[in-house]
């Protein structure tokens, strides 16, 4: 345990700039208390001395604004910046290299009980007041934008924003070993995207238009439909198949 201890200091050195010292971060860094003692209290979870456990937890929650289930289960390498109003819950399940900002939330979306709570696997980073709800995966080395909501899976190396959560594809260098990707000034504008999408379709419909015909002309393409053949399948004097809807896988 000792050794975990060691790790949860050094990788604050390692993300946070703001990190002078190992004194500096022992002594004034609430996310790493709450860790500390989730790691006490999960401890006594497994060895079934559930009361003592929620206790440590509950002094843990009055004493840094961070509440983190002793029955959750966390990987080496937590880091948890700022920290005020985050939630864990009993099931969530945290991998390695993981970092947490303030207002996160690990919920539950069942009064089932069994596994309710998300699973977060390594290098995973999860901006300021976002919330991942249910029992789902976000994959490796995932970035989730502040206030975003997840409520599905999200496959391995994506970056995720807006409410629902929109998962884009991240292309460029990947986050190196128990360094994860703290860019969080690189976000996907996804709706903006989509409209300029949607924008650029309805230009070649006009071009389209103008080039074959406005619908009156004297070469049959009007709304009797006996135009060309190769006007499409309406008659209405411009092919329609190639304007199909499709969802665009996005990149950044």
């Amino acid at each position: 345990m000792f050794a975990t201890f060691r790790q949860d200091i050094t990788c604050i050195l390692e993300r946070d700039p703001a990190a002078r010292s190992w004194l500096e971060v022992i002594t004034s860094y609430p996310g790493l208390h709450a860790v500390w003692a989730h790691r006490v209290a999960h401890r006594l979870w497994r060895a079934r001395l559930r009361l003592l456990a929620r206790w440590i937890s509950q002094v843990a929650r009055w004493l840094t604004g961070i509440e983190i289930h002793p029955g959750a289960t966390i990987g080496p390498r937590f880091f948890i910046d700022h920290g005020m109003g985050v939630v864990i819950g009993e099931t969530a399940e945290i991998g390695a290299d993981v970092t947490l900002y303030h207002g996160v939330t690990l919920g539950g979306v069942s009064l089932e009980p069994g596994k309710r709570h998300p699973t977060i696997e390594d290098g995973v980073v999860i901006g300021a007041g976002a919330k991942v709800l249910g029992a789902i995966t976000v994959g490796k080395n995932t970035r989730i934008g502040a206030n975003a909501v997840v409520v599905k899976d999200v496959e391995p190396e994506m970056v995720v924003v807006g409410v629902p959560g929109k998962p884009v594809l991240r292309e460029g260098p990947k986050p190196s070993a128990h360094r994860p990707d703290l860019q969080h000034n690189v976000m996907p504008d996804v709706i903006s995207q989509r409209l300029d999408r949607i924008l650029s379709r309805l230009d070649e419909v006009e071009h389209a238009i103008q080039v074959n015909g406005n619908g009156n002309g004297p070469s049959g393409n009007g709304p009797s439909g006996n135009g060309p053949s190769d006007n499409g399948p309406s008659g209405n004097g411009y092919r329609t198949e190639n304007y199909e809807v499709f969802e665009p896988d996005y990149v950044i």
